[in-house]
């Protein structure tokens, strides 16, 4: 009789063994498979807002060469931070216009906070000599 509680005892054991790794072995599959879904998932965003970003900046510095920049390229001087562009109109030509700030966007990218409070700030001079212009460049993001 006892004997037979410790088979029964070992079998149960063996049981619980092989379940549990069972359990283990289903687990670290799939879940494993939904980490993987969701790294390439992260991963894929991760590329697509990295390649935004890039062109963005690229178009940045090649703004004054699209024909949406409407001034003279050699009049406008590059800034990067705040603003991308300080444009000084007719300073080629030695007549002096005014003064434009100019931010380029690209995509469906917005003024930040920062860009918003120096284009209030711009505005509220009331000067038709000094502005601050958006450009929008790659309208469809690419």
């Amino acid at each position: 009789m006892i004997e037979v509680s410790w088979q029964a005892f070992l079998v149960a054991i063996g049981a619980i063994v092989a379940a549990t790794m069972l359990v283990y072995w289903i687990g670290l599959v799939k879940g494993g498979r939904r980490a993987t879904l969701r790294h390439e998932a992260a991963t894929s965003d991760h590329l697509r807002r990295s390649r935004q970003t890039l062109g963005g900046r690229f178009a940045e510095q090649m703004a004054p060469y699209f024909d949406e920049f409407d001034y003279d390229p050699t009049e406008a001087r590059f800034l990067g931070s705040p603003i991308d562009f300080v444009v000084f109109p007719g300073i080629a030509t030695g007549e002096p216009r005014g003064i434009v700030f100019v931010e380029v966007k690209s995509g469906k990218a917005q003024l930040d906070s920062g860009q918003r409070k120096l284009r209030d700030i711009v505005e509220r001079i009331g000067s038709k000599d000094i502005r601050f212009e958006t450009i929008r460049l790659l309208k469809d993001g690419v």
